[in-house]
């Protein structure tokens, strides 16, 4: 079903609105959720926002929270989200992070007491479209065990990496260390759709296609050991070195949980105009990418893209004709829109 961009976010921002979250606050939570449904990344989107709107009424998680801000040298801070919603977080310690780069040349911020963020790009972005790299991850509840386990113990854990391009979209790299996201089984529980086999493994250790098993069981890493062992790494830098929750200690908001996620994020900002102009940088990396694109194809393959290319086609066209949203996600929506006496959001 499509619905205009437009009219979502008027949704979204009211909905939150409803639920006790300041206006501010409200505009960046919309922000990152809706940009990642015009980007194709609907486990990201706007379905997380039913989700966030039960933690937040059984009091899971804070609608009004204060996010402090701790300068801890010229190229770091730490970040205490009180609890707040995950995207006003994210913001909050990219904004600084940005900030402090173009002062020192290098920042890294990390976050505590945060919840579910949304896309890692999103946030990268933001760096990349300021001619900035931006480097981010999160943890998450556990998902992931470790390999040749069985039970779930570290998160799904992302890496995002975004870099400038001549172009202005930039060349953005954006991976959970489990096969697949976890919203995407979150999703095919809801479609009552199987999950290919590969993805997930079921509490006994075996792998399945049941959606509603597998979120009670494991996802599988990406990679086999590797993807265990950078979902270890990230596990360290985003929770251990920011002081949050870390494997079994990250509460889920999926869960009627009233304790907080304490989720932790790592965001890191290079000015690459301290290591060369930013032109040469520019003109070396169209280079290089013009050069993956001239290579040789592989049989069935009709093109070559670089990361990000699909999702940043699917944004412009997507402003165009509408965001396509599956029929439980606009139904989630406005179940919350009658509950909290917003108009339904509208979709052809």
């Amino acid at each position: 079903m499509l619905v205009q961009a437009e009219d979502l976010r008027n949704t979204c921002i009211q909905l939150l609105g409803k639920a006790g979250v300041p206006a501010k606050h409200t505009q960046e939570c919309t922000d990152v959720l809706v940009e990642a449904d015009l980007e194709g990344t609907g486990s990201h989107g706007v379905m997380r926002l039913p989700i966030y709107l039960s933690a937040i009424e059984r009091g899971q998680i804070d609608p009004a929270a204060q996010v402090r801000v701790e300068e801890t040298g010229p190229g770091t801070a730490t970040i205490n989200g009180g609890n707040a919603l995950g995207q006003v977080v994210g913001m909050t310690a990219m904004t600084t992070a940005i900030r402090k780069a173009r002062e020192v040349g290098i920042a890294s911020v990390t976050a505590c007491h945060s919840n579910h963020f949304g896309a890692a790009a999103y946030y990268t972005h933001m760096a990349a479209r300021a001619s900035l790299v931006g480097i981010c991850t999160t943890n998450s509840p556990p998902a992931i065990p470790a390999w040749g386990g069985r039970e779930a113990y570290l998160g799904t854990n992302p890496l995002a990496i975004a870099f400038p391009t001549a172009s202005g979209d930039p060349l953005s790299i954006d991976l959970s260390m489990s096969v697949v996201a976890r919203g995407k089984i979150i999703q095919a529980v809801r479609s009552n759709q199987p999950i290919p086999l590969g993805w997930a493994i079921d509490k006994e250790g075996r792998e399945t296609t049941d959606a509603k098993a597998a979120l009670a069981g494991a996802m599988l890493p990406l990679g086999g050991a590797k993807g265990f062992a950078l979902a270890l790494a990230i596990e360290i830098l985003s929770a251990v070195l920011s002081g949050s929750a870390f494997g079994p200690h990250v509460n889920s908001i999926l869960e009627q949980d009233t304790n907080p996620a304490n989720v932790g994020h790592w965001f890191v900002v290079i000015d690459i105009s301290r290591f060369l102009p930013l032109a040469t940088f520019l003109a070396q990396l169209d280079e290089l990418l013009a050069g993956l694109r001239g290579t040789n194809l592989a049989d069935g393959y009709i093109t070559l893209r670089m990361p990000g290319e699909r999702r940043a086609g699917l944004r412009r066209q997507q402003l165009v004709e509408g965001i396509n949203l599956p029929a439980e996600t606009i139904q989630a929506l406005n179940f919350w829109a009658n509950r909290l006496a917003v108009q339904p959001l509208a979709a052809r």
